[in-house]
């Protein structure tokens, strides 16, 4: 996918930014990296790879931040008696807000955001026509995310949450588990 460079540059004009922009009141918290499964509708589930920055946007509030993120998984199947080659991909740039709680030693959150999602199709089955057919949607989405941060030590946690995009036609529910690295 031609847009995943450009997202990847994106993402890191925004993490190199960000740091400067606030060093003086430390809003650039953490970077988180996952792994994730994802059940996107109509299909069966497969892993997909993250990377987002924890950015502390208030002084007013403690327990809110800002996620800016970059997301990507590509799924592929055969279908030897058919000679049926398929491949679908998303790679998503998002942002969302997240809340976090206290609870003893755990530390659950909740959050909402957007992404813009760059879904993109690929059908090779040249016994019923089809040669090397593809369709690229680029789509925006609302999601929700709720989970649990575990403290590891002073600079390292990890986590694990529930994330659901809904993207019209293409809604996906993600099981994300990763560590943050805390800046």
């Amino acid at each position: 996918m031609r847009k995943l460079p450009i997202i990847a540059l994106v993402l890191a004009a925004m993490l190199a930014v960000t740091p400067r922009a606030h060093a003086a009141d430390s809003a650039f918290r953490a970077i988180d990296v996952m792994s994730s499964t994802v059940m996107q509708e109509g299909q069966s589930s497969f892993a997909g790879l993250a990377a987002r920055a924890r950015v502390h946007p208030s002084r007013l509030i403690n327990e809110l931040e800002l996620l800016p993120g970059i997301e990507y998984w590509r799924n592929s199947s055969t279908v030897s008696p058919y000679d049926i080659h398929t491949q679908r991909k998303d790679a998503t740039l998002s942002i969302a807000m997240r809340y976090n709680f206290e609870w003893k030693t755990m530390h659950p959150y909740a959050g909402l955001g957007y992404g813009i999602h760059f879904l993109s199709s690929k059908v090779d089955a040249p016994a019923f026509g089809l040669n090397n057919a593809t369709d690229s949607v680029t789509k925006g989405g609302l999601s929700g995310l709720g989970g649990m941060t575990f403290t590891l030590t002073p600079n390292l946690d990890n986590f694990i949450e529930l994330e659901y995009h809904h993207i019209p036609d293409y809604r996906q529910l993600k099981i994300n588990w990763g560590l943050g690295f805390h800046l």
